[in-house]
């Protein structure tokens, strides 16, 4: 993927992505996922973005520049992956919320024993990223690879979409679990009836303290 196609606005860049391919290379094999549902994130002027406050340690790659992985942590138990968008300084991020494993399936499922069918292996955000094998020492990594084009080189690669989805099959909507003054942005995008797409889930609020304040993992559970 062209670094320039990721420096432009979150909002613009979103649902391009969809159909477009992460590969994840790691010592174990290689895991590939069709992107078919994605969230946009701004800076400060999106309340329900990590960086909505300003940067801190966590949050540091969503300042940094295009076309890197942004990876964090949530609920005590499970990672999220982002592609970050636009120019260094403006924070922007793309969550990556479910996708169709195109390879390495059954890697995938040995880090997912309790996906159900093979749609399930990458349905939800957190999914995605156990499927895949992301983790924090991921955050930061260069998405857009340093091997100009070779696959294979860098542990996380987002390919272009070998396939866009027709522009009549996207949707977009609310993001989910997101509440407050950012829950009115349709920022949420996917393939209208892809079976991988996760459901839908309204803003819920959080009982205790200490959790993710953002971007929400929707359903992240097994």
């Amino acid at each position: 993927m062209p670094r320039a196609f990721l420096d432009r606005p979150v909002i613009e860049v979103a649902p391009e992505l969809l159909g477009a391919v992460l590969v994840r290379n790691s010592p174990e094999g290689t895991v590939a996922v069709r992107l078919t549902e994605v969230e946009a994130y701004g800076g400060d002027d999106d309340p329900g973005s990590h960086s909505y406050r300003g940067r801190t340690a966590r949050n540091a790659s969503m300042f940094g520049p295009a076309g890197h992985a942004y990876v964090y942590f949530t609920y005590g138990m499970w990672h999220c992956l982002n592609v970050v968008c636009g120019p260094v300084g403006r924070p922007g991020g793309v969550l990556l919320r479910a996708g169709e494993v195109v390879r390495g399936e059954e890697l995938a499922a040995s880090r997912r024993p309790l996906a159900r069918t093979a749609r399930d292996l990458a349905r939800g955000p957190a999914r995605l990223a156990t499927a895949l094998g992301v983790d924090r020492g991921l955050d930061g990594t260069d998405v857009c690879g340093s091997g100009a084009g070779v696959e294979g080189t860098s542990p996380l690669e987002l390919w272009r979409a070998p396939a866009p989805p027709d522009t009549d099959a996207v949707r977009r909507g609310p993001r989910t679990g997101v509440g407050g003054a950012g829950a009115a942005r349709p920022w949420r995008f996917w393939i209208d009836g892809d079976p991988t797409v996760s459901p839908y889930r309204a803003h819920q609020p959080r009982r205790r303290s200490g959790s993710s304040a953002g971007v929400d993992t929707g359903p992240t559970g097994p």
